[in-house]
């Protein structure tokens, strides 16, 4: 298991093992002892805990799995608690001794002080397990935002756990069988939303969220999920100026601890707002200039490096470009092995260039993520809001909804601004949510069930896959559109997808990267902002400019969101061409069964011919093939 996540942890291992119902004072088992005293360990019924390091903070002592100090506790974690020195002062305060200076071990001593209430005080990023050996329990924790993954699979006797689904694939008997309505919502999303996975007997535990497992006298074990977590829903009655003093220091303390480390460290830099503001702020606190790593293209309707370049010279930082040709395609194999279920996010594969290049410098990055859904940054938030006036003035929706609208010839590019209103006028007649994902999502109802063969729709389980976005939508009833759907892709789209691509394609290079706007001090500040202070006219991020606009030129302020995408569309009408048609319509895929060829066909046709784009849907299929292809190969329904 351990050895399917050493490029998240490339720099050393370790394990533990424990027999249940008695105590054991084994030392941890490393890379230089007998495999076959491993092995004797790893069959014992009892609890055993595996960790691979990349070495971050403490680099002499810092190895887990780690200990209190009388070894009832044991603690494994991915990821990083930033306030870990201010825990470490009070605990010290409570008698606990700590034998390292790292913080896993402050979550150990944390744990005996606070039990399950522990988590709520960890500032950070993290995937955690604890074994408590005097009540006979394990405890999993998912830090508040989903920044680092986890994944188990529950059984009578036994819970396994790991944190990608390749490290859990070693284990005997684990139910591999593949979740048809996952899939269903991997081709609306272009991700599988927690708690689903790929498989049917593989859990993903969402954000916010820990997982108890206690063992029985009869060693029978009981799960319990519980949120320790959520969201603020209702807003904040505050003045302007005060929130804005508060984001001002909030923001800036996040960076500021991001930036512990006792390696070299960087941020990511597009030349947007978001990555702008982080290098801005890490630049103000810094006595040298910073590192900072962009990425390109030779579509100028893609690039960005203009304006990477002109923020690292209004800043005086140190930056380095790199430009992605088709020729990154050849990346897809890679991709595929990594993201271990199926992920159609096209832009991870800049981010996977953008995490390679970065690694080469640095072994920890700082990222803007966050603050479109934090601030009203994405297009689609001054849609909702048009959309929630429209639907006051009577008759309007069936107005929107005159067939007239769709007659009129349109560029087939998916940032046409013609085809954008075609396809907001089309979703106007659905209710709020369904139109919502009309309008963001990659395959609609209707177009899933053309789409789908009758063996697939006969196996097929009754669940509507927007129930998922619907959940969520629901927590903020009370507040106006604009907050309503940011918050709701706060707590979907930013976990599900967005911090999916970065925390893969980033660990995938023993690269850790960090967002201080995810910190949950800013997100709980933030989600109580009205979203007047956000969005204005019909830009987005104001009170972010009003609170930062000094640091950065004012032309950055100006720009149109543009987004980390990659020109598919103009891919597979040129280098991968060849690859799409020969993957979607060739044997192996159709012989699954799942889609009708025909459907396949015409979506590959009209794009090739340039008829429509389907760009982002032949995306979601090709890399839906190929991951059958690596991790499923006879599958067929």
């Amino acid at each position: 298991m351990t050895d399917n996540l050493t490029h998240r942890g490339p720099d050393d291992r370790a394990t533990f093992f424990e027999p249940i119902g008695e105590r054991s004072n084994n030392e941890s088992i490393g890379e230089q002892q007998d495999e076959r005293a491993a092995s004797a360990h790893s069959v014992a019924v009892g609890v055993g805990l595996g960790f691979r390091r990349l070495s971050i903070i403490d680099l002499a002592t810092g190895m887990q799995p780690i200990s209190n100090e009388d070894e009832s506790i044991r603690v494994v974690f991915n990821g990083e608690i930033y306030n870990y020195r201010e825990l470490r002062q009070r605990l010290e305060g409570n008698g606990h001794r700590f034998r390292t200076h790292g913080d896993a071990e402050t979550i150990v001593h944390l744990y005996e002080d606070e039990g399950a209430a522990c988590f709520k005080f960890l500032r950070g990023m993290f995937a955690i397990a604890i074994w408590d050996g005097h009540l006979k329990r394990l405890l999993l924790a998912r830090d508040r935002l989903g920044q680092k993954p986890l994944f188990y699979s529950q059984q009578s006797q036994r819970l396994v756990f790991g944190s990608e689904l390749k490290s859990l694939l070693p284990v005997a008997d684990l139910d591999t069988r593949i979740n048809l309505s996952a899939l269903d919502s991997y081709l609306l999303y272009q991700y599988i939303p927690h708690p689903d996975t790929i498989y049917q007997g593989v859990s993903s535990l969402p954000p916010g969220h820990l997982a108890i497992w206690r063992v029985g006298p009869d060693r029978e074990g009981s799960l319990e999920v519980q949120s320790y977590w959520g969201c603020p829903t209702t807003e904040k009655r505050q003045d302007k100026a005060t929130a804005i003093s508060q984001l001002q220091s909030t923001l800036e303390q996040a960076v500021v601890m991001r930036m512990q480390s006792e390696v070299p460290l960087g941020t990511f830099l597009s030349g947007g707002v978001d990555s702008s503001l982080i290098a801005a702020l890490m630049q103000k606190n810094s006595s040298q200039p910073i590192q900072t790593f962009s990425i390109g293209f030779r579509e100028s309707d893609y690039d960005e490096s203009e304006h990477s370049q002109r923020v690292a010279q209004h800043l005086g930082t140190r930056h380095e470009a790199f430009v992605v040709e088709p020729k990154a395609l050849q990346v897809l194999p890679d991709l595929i092995h990594h993201y271990d279920q199926p992920f159609a996010d096209s832009s991870a594969i800049p981010t996977w260039y953008l995490s390679q290049m970065t690694k080469r410098q640095v072994t920890v990055a700082l990222s803007g993520d966050g603050s479109d859904e934090l601030f009203a940054g994405y297009n689609r938030y001054q849609a909702a809001r048009f959309a929630a006036t429209l639907d006051r003035i009577p008759g309007m929706q069936s107005f929107l909804a005159w067939p007239i609208w769709q007659r009129i010839p349109s560029d087939m590019s998916q940032r046409n601004v013609l085809r954008r209103w075609k396809r907001f006028s089309q979703a106007m007649t659905l209710p709020p949510v369904a139109r919502y994902m009309q309008w963001i999502g990659i395959f609609h109802d209707q177009q899933r069930g053309s789409l789908y063969s009758e063996r697939y729709l006969e196996q097929l389980p009754q669940r509507d896959p927007l129930d998922f976005v619907a959940k969520y939508y629901r927590i903020f009833a009370g507040r106006d559109p604009v907050t309503r759907f940011s918050l709701t892709d706060l707590l979907t789209y930013l976990p599900c997808d967005l911090n999916t691509k970065v925390d893969i394609a980033s660990m995938a290079h023993g690269l850790e990267v960090r967002q201080p706007f995810l910190d949950h001090h800013v997100v709980e500040l933030a989600a109580q902002m009205p979203s007047s202070w956000k969005l204005r006219g019909n830009r987005g991020k104001r009170i972010l400019q009003d609170a930062f606009g000094h640091l950065l030129p004012s032309e950055i302020w100006a720009r149109k969101k543009q987004g980390f995408g990659v020109p598919l569309d103009h891919w597979f009408r040129g280098p991968m061409r060849e690859l799409a048609e020969q993957t979607l319509l060739g044997s192996a895929a159709t012989s699954r069964g799942l889609f009708e060829s025909s459907e396949v066909t015409r979506l590959v046709r009209e794009h090739v011919t340039g008829k429509f784009d389907h760009a982002y849907r032949l995306w979601s299929l090709l890399v839906l093939e190929l991951w059958f292809q690596r991790w499923q190969p006879d599958f067929a329904v």
